[in-house]
């Protein structure tokens, strides 16, 4: 009999996003393949955290930015969904990546690199080595920014690699929807976690500016975006492709 449970890759699940979409995810009942950059201890406690959820999450090390180790990472995911009692997956998140604040006048050429690496190089040549094990029907969730719509200095170049995967995000909802494969963007507003140093979460001033700047008055948390994933990629939502949705509370309207 066919495995019926699904199964969903998140990149940079140990902590922050990446981790409430693991366990929003397991809370549905999928199963899934994370990764994680270097703690591996936050990411056991994800496994951890999943099982009592009921659903089994397995953890593998995957530096995002670095292409020369995709090949052996199919080959790990392969191994992974083998224990799943699969061959293939069902959801694909985007989600790993570092923050990043200069202006434009001193960005240098290997900041820009190292950005490009892992918000567009690495999300393009990661999700197209996973597409022939993912599930015709699947979907695709690649996570931007706020910053793509409204802007702050020192944020140039960052929000400029999310706005790249905005455009990939339609691209890849148009070719892959022969198979039935959806792709859309969620774009989050501040959230409070370790991103950038933990700014929004640790710097009062920070949090105050994105309080008051937020329809709905205090800056995100982590659980105001993993369950919006989860649910946008459930099967009630099927029929969305193609978009950006941003999930700020309503920031700089």
């Amino acid at each position: 009999m066919a495995n019926e449970t699904k199964i969903a890759i998140v990149t940079g699940g140990s902590r922050g996003l990446g981790r409430s979409t693991v366990l929003n995810l397991a809370r549905s009942g999928v199963s899934s393949v994370f990764t994680y950059h270097s703690n591996s201890a936050e990411a056991e406690k994800v496994v951890a955290l999943a099982r009592e959820e009921g659903a089994t999450a397995i953890a593998l090390p995957l530096d995002t930015g670095d292409v020369s180790g995709f090949a052996a990472f199919i080959e790990a995911v392969k191994a992974a969904l083998a224990t799943l009692g699969a061959e293939r997956f069902d959801y694909l998140v985007n989600n790993a990546g570092t923050s990043h604040h200069n202006a434009i006048a001193t960005t240098t050429a290997e900041e820009l690199d190292g950005l490009y690496n892992i918000h567009f190089k690495g999300v393009f040549l990661l999700t197209q080595a996973l597409l022939p094990l993912m599930n015709d029907g699947g979907r695709i969730v690649n996570i931007s920014s706020g910053l793509t719509r409204f802007s702050f200095p020192g944020s140039a170049a960052y929000a400029a690699m999310k706005g790249a995967i905005e455009v990939l995000t339609r691209y890849l909802a148009r070719e892959l929807g022969e198979r039935g494969i959806a792709a859309n963007t969620v774009a989050p507003g501040a959230i409070a976690t370790d991103f950038s140093g933990g700014m929004v979460r640790d710097n009062p001033e920070v949090n105050r500016m994105v309080a008051d700047n937020t329809a709905l008055g205090r800056a995100g948390e982590p659980e105001d975006i993993g369950p919006m994933i989860a649910a946008l990629l459930s099967p009630a939502n099927r029929w969305v492709n193609g978009q950006r949705i941003e999930v700020s509370g309503g920031m700089l309207l």
